[in-house]
């Protein structure tokens, strides 16, 4: 690995931080950008700035890395948030390289992106929202980033879990789980895997090999709400509540994604379903 290699990290969250600390010990250079850098990983060169703010991103240019890591989130909940948190972003990070041009730009997206809501499977290829104006928002984001000078690639990521005293597991020590039906499919994939195929993508772009424009970052298993909760209640010895019986009611938007590009890229996941990473996640929390 070339020790000069460099990556520049815009909203550097804890799934950011992961990746960059991780690159940093292989003798990286990472730089991350973030609102409020105080508190954060020492070894890695933080940079405050707003990238929702047009001209915030200027010094990226005077940076030139290597490979670009975008980990945008929402300013806030509502449409205009995620405009500004995706969109907006996208373009001030394309406007701030001025004529720069990294080996590859990666944008972590969302499986919320496609169009299914009946719980079929989709892959990378298939239709995207044309309804859901928070998804639209990342789609303009990440067709930005691939209509763009700059080789580019995105990371849709489903639901990312791993940490203990997350909202799932605090609902469920509650008793509280998802009816049976409706089925509600659900896809997720653990914190470490999430980070790790990021450091994998990176480390292939760095070393010019070839990746697909998009790839869905999941694990092997999608399985319904009330399958996964049940498993967790019932390895956490917590007696679920009566659910109400909700069979009658209009299913609620859901899809089960594929991660074929994942494992043809060469990337093992370290918790291909959730029994293993749940698992992982309840023996670190005892």
């Amino acid at each position: 690995m070339n020790n000069n290699s460099s990556l520049l990290i815009v909203g550097c969250g804890d799934l950011g931080q992961r990746v960059g600390a991780t690159l940093v010990q292989r003798g990286w250079q990472v730089d991350a950008v973030r609102r409020n850098i105080t508190g954060r990983d020492t070894n890695l060169c933080w940079h405050s700035a707003d990238y929702s703010t047009p001209g915030s991103l200027a010094f990226a240019e005077s940076l030139r890395p290597d490979v670009v890591l975008t980990t945008f989130t929402p300013t806030s909940m509502d449409i205009q948030g995620y405009r500004q948190g995706f969109t907006d972003a996208a373009d001030n990070l394309l406007a701030g390289l001025g004529t720069h041009r990294p080996r590859r730009l990666f944008m972590v997206s969302s499986t919320r992106v496609y169009a299914e809501n009946a719980g079929d499977w989709v892959d990378e290829s298939a239709e995207l929202s044309t309804t859901d104006q928070r998804a639209l928002a990342i789609i303009d984001a990440e067709r930005h980033f691939l209509g763009s000078e700059h080789p580019a690639t995105i990371v849709r990521c489903a639901g990312i879990y791993g940490a203990p005293k997350g909202r799932l597991i605090s609902r469920i020590a509650r008793g509280d789980i998802s009816p049976e039906k409706p089925v509600r499919y659900t896809n997720r994939i653990h914190r470490e895997d999430c980070a790790g195929f990021l450091v994998h993508l990176l480390t292939l772009a760095q070393q010019d090999e070839t990746l697909s424009p998009v790839y869905n970052a999941v694990d092997d298993k999608p399985a319904a709400a009330h399958e996964v909760e049940s498993w967790i209640a019932s390895t956490m010895g917590v007696t679920p509540k009566a659910t109400e019986n909700t069979a009658g009611r209009d299913n609620v938007s859901h899809k089960r994604c594929h991660n074929h590009q994942l494992h043809a890229s060469g990337y093992e996941l370290l918790y291909p379903d959730y029994q293993a990473g749940y698992f992982e996640v309840l023996a670190r929390g005892e």
